[in-house]
């Protein structure tokens, strides 16, 4: 891109460290809280709970609610592993297809991922666009909503017919772990889960509630409100009510926390592969270019952050990667003031979760675990996650419609 070689490592060093700075501890902690919501049992206390609420006629519903609420603290492939056992013992229990009851709560996992921090790519775009971490969340939740809705129980109506065309990978397990200690209760279970999402809303709508001209005051609302801040304070909540209450020492929950570290190591990377790139787009003066050019096109903003996701979404498969790549080609457009940067990650967002097929894991994994042709991943799987990422840009527009 024409940068001079002996500028090129200031690049990459600087491009990592904008990204990085903010990043490395939500993310880190983000997944050790999910680690210890998942090892501790509460997540699956949380899904039966859930079940039981909602009884036999609504278990669609009531596993829809179970992956929005553990979906929040746990990354994708954690709560997937994590709650395909539950779907599959509810389906022998019940004798409905797992296909049937299982897609609303994957739906919930798959939206949670794509449009609400803490999750890494939310995360990151909010960092990328410098917007603000609590309206991205509320706006997220807002949009959340309908398209889990229409994408789950609604969607998932129509293949109550669709089932294996072979034996599914799946054996359920019971770890010797998770035996050996005492279980949480399900108030516990669910305060642990959905606190930093509690905290994040809470700080971000004081301002608005409680006006003060103590700067002091400012100051420290300011600081316990940060997002990592907020995520240190879950953690320390975690570690007594999930560990060291429960009967597991300081040494046990650190190596829970070890692991979980490790677990997201290669999403780090990637993460700081974006901020290399989007800083290489900056300094080539590429950015500039793709900016005037996108400016000039007939559409909004907000439609050519969904559609330029979505294309390299098809073409790579994670939707960690598209949404990551997209930001750095639109960035000029968000730091020209062209558009609301929390409605900008959420577009992106959206566009991050279209077009899986063939290329993405989380397909696989869902045609291993339920024991599905590819045909019937694609009519199953695939549609659901396409009515998620459209329903998610229409919201998204339409909340501009309604701010703006």
């Amino acid at each position: 891109m024409g940068i001079a070689p002996d500028q090129l490592v200031g690049t990459i060093e600087k491009g990592i460290a904008g990204v990085m700075g903010s990043l490395t501890l939500i993310i880190v902690l983000g997944a050790m809280l999910g680690k210890i919501v998942a090892e501790s049992g509460a997540a699956e206390i949380i899904a039966v709970q859930m079940v039981r609420l909602m009884g036999e006629k609504y278990l669609q519903w009531g596993l829809m609610l179970t992956g929005f609420v553990v979906g929040i603290p746990l990354f994708y492939g954690v709560g997937f592993v994590l709650l395909v056992p539950l779907i599959f013992s509810i389906s022998y229990r019940y004798k409905l297809p797992a296909v049937y009851i299982g897609l609303p709560m994957l739906a919930a996992l798959s939206v949670t991922h794509g449009f609400i921090p803490p999750h890494p790519s939310p995360v990151a775009l909010v960092a990328l666009f410098h917007a603000d971490m609590g309206l991205t969340l509320i706006y997220g939740l807002l949009i959340a909503i309908p398209a889990i809705i229409l994408g789950g129980p609604i969607f998932g109506r129509s293949l109550r017919n669709m089932l294996p065309s072979q034996e599914s990978i799946f054996r359920q397990e019971k770890t010797v772990d998770q035996q050996e200690y005492k279980q949480p209760t399900v108030g516990t279970s669910l305060v642990v889960a959905l606190l930093p999402v509690l905290l994040i809303i809470l700080f971000t709508l004081i301002p608005y509630i409680y006006h003060t001209d103590d700067a002091n005051v400012q100051r420290w609302l300011k600081f316990i409100g940060s997002t990592t801040v907020v995520m240190v304070i879950a953690i320390v909540v975690a570690t007594y009510l999930l560990g060291l209450k429960l009967g597991r020492s300081m040494v046990k929950v650190m190596s829970i926390y070890e692991s979980a570290v490790k677990d997201i190591a290669m999403i780090l990377l990637i993460i700081a592969g974006s901020g290399v790139f989007k800083q290489v787009m900056e300094d080539s003066g590429v950015s500039l270019l793709l900016a005037n050019t996108l400016q000039q096109l007939p559409i909004s903003p907000l439609l050519l952050a969904w559609l330029i996701t979505a294309v390299i979404r098809g073409c790579v498969g994670s939707a960690t990667v598209a949404a990551l790549t997209a930001a750095g080609v639109l960035l000029p457009i968000v730091t020209a003031g062209k558009v609301d940067p929390n409605l900008m990650v959420l577009a992106i967002g959206a566009g991050s979760l279209m077009f899986s097929h063939v290329n993405d894991a989380g397909f696989w994994l869902f045609k291993e675990y339920f024991g599905l042709s590819i045909k019937d991943t694609l009519f199953s799987w695939s549609i659901m996650e396409a009515i998620v990422s459209i329903v998610g840009l229409v919201a998204v527009l339409l909340l501009q419609i309604i701010l703006y």
